[in-house]
């Protein structure tokens, strides 16, 4: 299977670390973000990967090249403006191809097995499933959460403002998580987005939920959005503590 790694944002909490570095390529731990995620992809047998870019994007290319180095297959989709989630995909489409794909965002760090995405991208194919997400534990910057997961089927979703979805009927508060950043998708899910057009993946995902189409997990282990200087640098000590 492909997988496409999410490198085009351009990391306005991170400045000034982002004014001349792209935020995947900041590193944490002595490797760069990416470099993480491209490592465990390679581990699990992903090797054909996909990453777009926008912000500083030709410093991603001449830093890992055409994978090689690091055991992949790296096609680029460069975008002149920042398309969003959806619309990055969605310009991406030709490079990744007809089967499900994974999705990761290029600014977390996160030691998800991606091992276990070839199983599950059939589980989707045979559930008729448009899209699998990875859930998390709720971060203290994020205490909300993102969806409801409820027998590993995502039910329910709050609003842009935080707030849950009137509509929903959640039983249990605690089944509320927040989304890693890692997912799987059908590419039917983006078929109608226009490439070049900027595109929020939110609207596609609550469509789907309301639809009953998308299933979800509980990562339990660790995992980091590594959104402002002072959480890349206690990931950092956190990563050397933890291979010294």
């Amino acid at each position: 299977m492909k997988a496409m790694i999410l490198a085009a944002g351009r990391g306005e909490r991170m400045r000034p670390l982002t004014d001349h570095t792209p935020k995947p390529l900041l590193e944490a731990g002595g490797k760069a973000l990416i470099v993480w995620h491209i490592e465990r992809l390679a581990r699990a047998g992903i090797t054909e990967l996909v990453i777009n870019h926008a912000h500083l994007g030709a410093q991603i290319e001449a830093a890992l090249g055409d994978g090689s180095r690091l055991g992949v297959k790296i096609q680029y989709s460069p975008e002149s403006r920042a398309l969003e989630t959806a619309g990055g995909i969605a310009n991406a489409l030709p490079m990744l191809g007809k089967q499900v794909f994974a999705v990761i965002n290029g600014d977390i760090y996160c030691d998800y097995d991606f091992a276990r995405l070839p199983d599950l991208a059939s589980r989707l194919i045979g559930n008729g499933d448009a899209a699998h997400l990875v859930l998390v534990n709720n971060p203290a910057h994020h205490p909300n959460g993102d969806f409801c997961l409820t027998e590993n089927r995502i039910t329910s979703f709050h609003t842009p403002t935080g707030t849950l979805n009137p509509e929903s009927r959640i039983q249990n508060p605690d089944s509320l998580l927040t989304f890693s950043g890692i997912g799987l998708y059908h590419p039917a899910l983006f078929g109608h987005i226009p490439r070049g057009s900027i595109a929020p993946l939110a609207p596609l995902l609550r469509t789907q939920i309301e639809l009953g189409k998308i299933s979800g997990e509980h990562h339990a282990g660790l995992w980091v959005d590594v959104g402002t200087p002072q959480r890349l640098q206690q990931l950092d000590t956190q990563l050397r503590m933890s291979h010294a």
